[in-house]
Order: C-alpha cells, then sequence, then structure tokens
C-alpha cells in the first residue's frame, strides 16, 4: 500500500514557523490502528487523515499517542493541502468531524477556520498547577483545557513549568495566556498527557480563549501569537457560539508512505 503525505506548517508566515502537521489524504477510512502508527511514527503533534463524503470531507486527527476530538493546526493544514494541491475549486471546504461541523475558506492570503467555541468557565486552580508553574496566576478556567491566566506576556514567555506534574492532570492541557503589548493576548499550550510537552500553535485553544479574551477586553476581532519556540499569529473573532481563527500555512514536504 502506498499513500501520499504532506507535511505543512500551519500558522506560518515562512517555513519552519508555527506548527507541522502530517496530512494523509484518503480515499476510505484505514483500521484505526494503522493511523495511529502511522501517526506514531510521523511523531508529529498531529497527522490528519481525511476521506471525501457529500457535504465535503471527513476529518480525523492524531497525535503519537491517541486520536483527538479536534485539531485546529491539523484541519488548517489540511485545507491547505486541499485547495493548493489537490485543486479544490470552491472557496470553502466543509470538514465533518468528532466536533462537528468544521468550515475552512479563504480570505486572501490566510485561511480562515470558522469552529464551534469552547467557551471556558472559572475554576478553582488546581495545586498541581501552581506547583509546576511555581506561580500564582490571577484566573484559572476550563474547558477541554485549563486556561491560567497570568499578569504579563514576560511570565507567559519564562514559564518552565513541571511536565510530570501537568501529566496528572484531568483535562487534555493547560494553556497559559496574559494580554501583550504587540498583540491583544499571548498564549502557550502544553499536553504533555496527549505526548506533547509543549505545542508550537493549538488552534482548537483559540475556540476557548478567544471568548474568554473578547469578553475581557469587550472586542470581537482580536490578534494573538502563540509564543512558542517556533511561534506562530493567528487573527481571531467571535461570532456567536462560533469562532473564526485565521492564519498561513506554507507546504514543507511532499511524500509517500510504503507500508
Amino acid at each position: 500500500m502506498k499513500l501520499d503525505i504532506y507535511q505543512i506548517d500551519a500558522f506560518a508566515n515562512n517555513i519552519f514557523e508555527g506548527n507541522p502537521a502530517a496530512i494523509c489524504p484518503l480515499e476510505k477510512w484505514l483500521p484505526d490502528e494503522l493511523m495511529q502508527s502511522i501517526a506514531s511514527e510521523n511523531n508529529l503533534a498531529e497527522t490528519a487523515f481525511f476521506v471525501p463524503n457529500n457535504t465535503g470531507y471527513h476529518i480525523r486527527w492524531f497525535t503519537p499517542t491517541r486520536e483527538v476530538d479536534l485539531c485546529g493546526h491539523a484541519t488548517l493544514a489540511s485545507a491547505f493541502v486541499i485547495f493548493s494541491i489537490l485543486g479544490h475549486q470552491k472557496n470553502s471546504i466543509v470538514f465533518t468531524s468528532k466536533s462537528g461541523e468544521l468550515i475552512v475558506g479563504k480570505n486572501g492570503k490566510w485561511l480562515e477556520m470558522d469552529f464551534p467555541t469552547q467557551a471556558p468557565i472559572p475554576c478553582s486552580v488546581p495545586k498541581q498547577i501552581i506547583t509546576a508553574f511555581k506561580s500564582q496566576p490571577i484566573e484559572c478556567l476550563k474547558s477541554e483545557d485549563y486556561i491560567v491566566v497570568f499578569k504579563n506576556e514576560v511570565e507567559i514567555l519564562s514559564a518552565k513549568p513541571d511536565m510530570s506534574l501537568l501529566r496528572g492532570l484531568d483535562l487534555r492541557g493547560v494553556i497559559i495566556t496574559a494580554s501583550s503589548k504587540k498583540y491583544d493576548f499571548v498564549s502557550r499550550f502544553f499536553a504533555p498527557k496527549f505526548g506533547i510537552n509543549e505545542d508550537p500553535v493549538t488552534g482548537s485553544a483559540f475556540t476557548q480563549l478567544i471568548p474568554y479574551w473578547s469578553k475581557k477586553l469587550n472586542k470581537k476581532e482580536l490578534t494573538a501569537k502563540q509564543i512558542s519556540k517556533r511561534g506562530g499569529e493567528v487573527n481571531c473573532a467571535h461570532i456567536g457560539k462560533r469562532v473564526k481563527i485565521s492564519g498561513k500555512a506554507i507546504k514543507y514536504l511532499v511524500g509517500r508512505i510504503e507500508i
């Protein structure tokens, strides 16, 4: 069996920026165990697989250790492959997924993802988080992940959490965030429980961050940056029960899997 594979840098203005994702277009689904093995072999934060359906494509995402319900950067990368490599002629793509309907459209040089929100709710700060970051946040919320708000951007940049403590938390991961002078907000994302100590740019995190910062700053449109080592810029919009997350993508690798 031979499968095409693409590695795309999502939320990137240049090569070697943003978040790399492996993308495997399929004509029909492979066994789950095989897709997980491919994702483990790729050893990227996510590998996305998609197959055509009546409305567009059905998409699934795998980390090196397990399948996840939502992944933004690998959806952006999949849309880039469909538009730029597979020759999709329409201006938008509809993906069906475990998280519902996801729409990606063209907006100039940007790809704009239309996702359902995952608005966080306030919660007490787990002791593991305080100990892991050796700092007391000013606020903590939770949705799919813990959203931990610190005083300023410097605290986000300098954070060196104890991954063994974060691995034991009950949710998927931890997003740390603060307001910024250049952007509306900055963030970082840690998910050692899912085999990802720090993710370069996490689209699904913004489904939680956008409703929080939109309310906090009283703005519907925001700019953000995930300030990991690779980094990635994100344009954001809060539209009722959905959010729009925009970024650019660049092709890094074209290859073939032989199984």
